[in-house]
């Protein structure tokens, strides 16, 4: 793994597996991944395979090592383990601490806050799978990010790094912002699985690969429809401004 001067160290510090698909992507850029700490037999062996080689530390010292602690914790448990952290003196002051979550902003830090850490919200808008395949699509898409002004850039400069494009999300609309993204993927899955139910009825065979251009197109049809511009279908850009208006 190659690091370039001015790279950042960083920590990934639990389970989940948005966190390692980031960390994996920063580390790609050129960022060092000075350690993990995993708890769970899966998620360990899914940090081996997604990056190779990398130290296997104590939470404690994934953080203490760190000048970008990943924190790869699930909603549910994302606050508890903070303060946690925060009770056990475990921050480094001037460190970056981001966290993945969906539907947190930045105030579910305010005890590493307290410690003088530099708190950041990203959340890359993708079904995370966990593998490779998480890198080629991070590509294609945008993160929500959340930060307080000063230290905004710093959460759009790290989207940009791994190829994906940064949107500002308010912290107040975090949990609106997750409650999209739930909705969209939950709704396709429940259509998919209906309407290959019927054509399995019918006797159709391999219905998923019969309805996937479908499907495609249709999503891409109705996303270009909620796109208050439309993108150049030659080459994907944004139309230019028309000087007279």
């Amino acid at each position: 793994m190659s690091t370039r001067e001015g790279r950042l160290g960083i920590g990934l510090v639990g389970d989940s597996p948005t966190g390692l698909i980031v960390a994996t992507a920063l580390a790609g850029a050129g960022h060092a991944l000075v350690g993990v700490a995993t708890e769970s037999a899966e998620a360990t062996e899914r940090a081996s395979a997604m990056l190779p080689g990398a130290p296997n530390l104590t939470q404690r010292q994934a953080i203490e090592r760190s000048e970008l602690v990943i924190l790869a914790f699930d909603e549910d448990e994302l606050e508890a383990r903070v303060l946690e952290l925060s009770k056990s003196k475990a921050w480094v002051a001037g460190q970056l601490v981001l966290h993945t979550v969906a539907g947190r902003g930045t105030a579910v830090l305010g005890t590493a806050l307290d410690r003088g850490v530099i708190p950041l919200a990203v959340h890359p808008a993708i079904e995370i799978t966990g593998t490779s395949l998480d890198l080629h699509r991070l590509k294609e898409a945008w993160c929500a990010v959340t930060a307080p002004r000063p230290v905004l850039p710093i959460a759009q400069a790290l989207v940009v790094e791994i190829g994906a494009e940064p949107v500002v999300i308010a912290e107040q609309d975090r949990p609106t912002y997750a409650e999209a993204l739930h909705t969209a993927t939950e709704f396709t899955r429940s259509i998919v699985k209906q309407a290959t139910e019927l054509l399995t009825g019918i006797g159709v065979e391999n219905p998923g690969f019969m309805l996937s251009s479908l499907v495609r197109s249709a999503a891409d049809n109705a996303l270009a429809d909620a796109t208050p511009q439309r993108l150049d279908p030659l080459d994907g850009t944004l139309p230019e401004a028309d000087p007279r208006s």
